[in-house]
């Protein structure tokens, strides 16, 4: 399969995560879409450093897929927190970060 596809498919999933997190509300549909964006990502440094022959791209996208995997623990426990005091998962009614 030519490269320029997967290259193809990771701007349309970084195109649907980015339309999801300016679209959606919801805080868990909203990391779901930073992952979509992060995965799509991955799927590019993949693509060149299969590309060009190297395995750079392929560390940095374990990399980050180590990152994000905290991410989503860290993100999911914050999101649970604030859905047991506030009975919803909407990004716009949490402001407990507010002074």
């Amino acid at each position: 399969m030519n490269p320029v596809n997967y290259l193809y498919l990771a701007a349309l999933l970084f195109t649907i995560g980015a339309s999801g997190v300016l679209v959606r509300r919801n805080a868990i549909v909203l990391f779901m879409c930073v992952e979509l964006m992060l995965n799509a990502s991955n799927l590019a440094l993949v693509t060149f450093s299969r590309l060009h022959g190297n395995l750079d791209g392929q560390i940095i996208a374990f990399f980050t897929m180590v990152v994000a995997a905290a991410e989503v623990v860290v993100g999911l426990a914050i999101i649970v927190s604030i859905f047991r005091t506030r009975h919803s998962a909407s990004v716009d009614d949490s402001n407990l970060m507010k002074l």
